[in-house]
């Protein structure tokens, strides 16, 4: 029987500690925003519309930065593109501290989208390439939990920072210390062509396997036979529902509960991390559910597509009280089993991501998804704004944000169905680049 040597657990180890870490300053470096919003419009005489663009302005240049990153991902490895993105966004991050006008703040939130484009497909690649496809499932859940870990810590760490030394040395702080983690990300990791492995250990993660297959770098049909899968497009405009529901949130949060249940500043930093504290329960029990559904013989596509169907009919189902209820406490109570859904809708939308594409092709499948999602959920925060603008209420923004989760589910249902057949790939693969 084959065993997982004492090397590979201490890598995969080592791998989810670090894209954990870097997940969770990365979120934190996109809630900043958020929650220096209310100082931020005061101190630029930004209105909600303003407001919203700005907070878009990230989401945009992440989503269309997203396509070209997959392919230099599955080209060049985790390591560099890894390393390299969160240095860039650390200076970013840093700069934001420094700006003095909504033009100078939307460039740099530019560069920051970009250069956090390669997170979380390097995350699936990483998974993909270190764990076998029978175990997956769990480090995917716990990677990507860093999205809701983060925005739960983040109110009240980065309300008291803002408190205690202004919003700009808060931006300034948060670069710092990534760019400490993209240091350390680099010196640390490895990526899986850059170690010699035993036969055994290759065994593990190809399933018994006893040969590693045979390596073929990225060609341009390959990465063109992708977008004429269903599945692709299924993920693409599923993952619009999901992170539409998921920045939505991340982004106005604070200023619903400030606008709309008129609660101060220093408390809404600990009332937003209720949600989160859910948000993270639902992105982690997601790669367990799909671990749980796959051994009990659940084909992989189908292991990670119903827990991904179920959150997201289950987010919109909740979150449509959350916009009704006169009761504050009532409403924190829905929006966070809301956020239990949606999340654990993303985490296994990222699940998915690692069983329904070859290796050398799973950055780039995990990017035009987060391209996907990141280019519908751009419009969240600017249609938020507005509504909020011309009704001076929430309700509605929230409303529309149910109604899109509630046909994203219905895109995973019936789109996504089967994995890209071996025979193409291989046919994709023999076509000039």
């Amino acid at each position: 029987m084959i065993k997982k040597s004492q090397r590979l657990k201490r890598t995969q180890t080592i791998a989810i500690a670090f894209l954990t870490i870097a997940g969770i300053v990365n979120y934190l470096d996109r809630s900043t925003l958020s929650i220096a919003n209310h100082s931020v419009a005061e101190e630029l005489h930004l209105n909600a519309s303003q407001m919203g663009l700005l907070l878009s302005a990230f989401s945009l240049a992440y989503a269309f930065a997203q396509l070209p990153v997959g392919a230099m991902l599955d080209r060049f490895g985790s390591r560099v593109m890894l390393g390299l993105g969160m240095l860039v966004w650390s200076l970013a991050q840093v700069t934001g501290g420094f700006i003095q006008t909504l033009n100078h703040f939307l460039a740099a939130r530019v560069v920051l989208g970009i250069a956090e484009a390669p997170l979380f497909p390097a995350g699936a690649k990483v998974i993909h390439e270190w764990f076998a496809v029978r175990e997956r499932g769990a480090p995917t859940g716990t990677f990507v939990s860093s999205s809701t870990i983060a925005p739960m810590i983040a109110p009240p760490l980065l309300t008291a920072l803002m408190l205690s030394f202004g919003w700009r040395p808060m931006f300034i702080i948060m670069g710092v210390l990534g760019v400490l983690v993209s240091v350390g990300w680099y010196v640390v990791y490895r990526n899986r062509d850059q170690v010699v492995l035993t036969s055994e250990e290759t065994a593990w993660l190809e399933d018994g396997a006893t040969e590693a297959p045979k390596k073929s770098a990225l060609s341009f049909a390959e990465w063109g036979m992708l977008l004429k899968q269903r599945n692709t497009w299924g993920m693409i405009f599923g993952f619009m529902g999901v992170i539409y529901m998921v920045w939505l949130y991340l982004t106005w949060l604070p200023g619903y509960l400030e606008k709309e249940r008129h609660i101060s500043i220093a408390h809404t930093g600990w009332l937003v991390a209720i949600p989160y504290v859910f948000g993270t329960i639902g992105m982690a029990s997601s790669g367990f559910i799909s671990d749980y559904l796959l051994k009990r013989g659940m084909a992989p596509i189908r292991s990670r597509k119903w827990p991904l169907c179920v959150g997201l009919i289950g987010a919109a189902a909740f979150t449509v009280p959350a916009a009704y209820t006169p009761s504050t406490a009532l409403a924190i109570t829905y929006v966070s089993v809301a956020m239990f859904f949606v999340n654990m809708s993303s985490g296994a939308a990222w699940a998915l991501v690692s069983v329904a594409a070859p290796r050398h092709l799973v950055a780039s499948l995990g990017s035009m998804q987060n391209f996907g999602g990141y280019f519908g959920g751009s419009f969240a925060p600017v249609i938020t704004g507005i509504v909020v603008d011309q009704t001076h209420s929430f309700v509605n923004a929230l409303l529309i944000s149910a109604a899109v989760a509630f046909a994203a589910a219905f895109v995973y249902l019936f789109v996504v169905r089967e994995v890209v057949p071996e025979n193409e790939r291989r046919a994709a693969a023999t076509q000039p680049t």
